[in-house]
């Protein structure tokens, strides 16, 4: 599995608040979700994302309330990877709950600018910004994580079984 797009780039500390704000989320249709992902922080989010698209934070991406709003958001925006130097806990849950891939490697973060072309292999784990000529190696997926993604997340992967 592989993911490649635009990288947007954020900073430390991007809680649930602000990946879909609170007064969203009376809905959790995806669609209406993805059309609110990320406004409070970046307006031109929504207008500019496209499939296939990566985003890319420092530490602690996905903290704050435990809502899995937040990367269902991200994933109906068309967002195919986060890569982020760390990520809170059940952020990282919920995203691989609900099948969106996502991986910490401080180095690619480093490395990493807003615009850049980037490819994300999972099976290796290697981050390749196409952009500057670099790569990066971040934590390949173990097999049953892959799994899950690849099922759009854990209740298709469990149905399906």
């Amino acid at each position: 599995m592989k993911a490649k797009g635009t990288v947007f780039r954020y900073g430390d500390n991007v809680d649930t608040d602000v990946i879909i704000p609170a007064r969203y989320l009376n809905s959790s249709d995806p669609a209406e979700l993805a059309t609110h992902c990320m406004e409070d922080i970046d307006q031109d989010f929504v207008k500019k994302v496209q499939k296939g698209d990566i985003i890319v934070a420092d530490k602690n991406f996905g903290c704050g309330s435990s809502r899995e709003h937040a990367p269902i958001a991200i994933k109906a925006a068309g967002v195919s990877c986060v890569i982020a130097e760390t990520f809170a806990r059940i952020f990282y849950r919920n995203a691989i709950n609900i099948g969106l891939p996502i991986i910490e490697c401080p180095e690619a973060v480093r490395g990493i600018e807003a615009g850049d072309q980037v490819e994300v292999d999972f099976d290796s784990g290697m981050i390749y910004n196409r952009t500057r000529g670099t790569q990066f190696k971040g934590q390949a997926f173990p097999e049953f994580m892959q799994k899950i993604i690849a099922a759009e997340g854990l209740i298709n992967y469990i149905n399906n079984k």
